[in-house]
């Protein structure tokens, strides 16, 4: 006897479907984040010497591990990337339909 298992395909993007508003930037800035937890971790840093790398205090460090991410922008995320030797790249590009654009990003290895 089988059951049937009900699921939804996921959009690749949690926030959206869960229904949260400004769902893009969320994504962004947990991707971001996540690479910046990769990082400290690969590197084998405490908190306090990631700190002292990125130019922000460990409760900060602890907040970006932790994915509490209501206080940083997706500049600052971005920045910080950057103080750990990441080429952060943007890429504008207009649509050929009138529909509004979206933001993503791509992590590379």
């Amino acid at each position: 006897m089988s059951k049937s298992v009900d699921y939804e395909v996921s959009s690749g993007n949690v926030f959206r479907d869960l229904g949260l508003p400004d769902a893009d930037e969320l994504d962004i800035k947990a991707n971001l984040a996540i690479k910046i937890a990769q990082i400290i971790a690969r590197r084998g840093l405490s908190q306090v010497k990631a700190a002292g790398l990125l130019g922000v205090d460990q409760p900060k460090v602890s907040a970006i591990v932790r994915g509490r991410l209501e206080k940083f922008s997706i500049e600052r995320l971005c920045e910080l990337l950057t103080r750990l030797g990441c080429d952060v790249n943007i890429r504008v590009r207009e649509r050929s339909k009138s529909a509004r654009g979206r933001m993503r990003i791509q992590i590379a290895g």
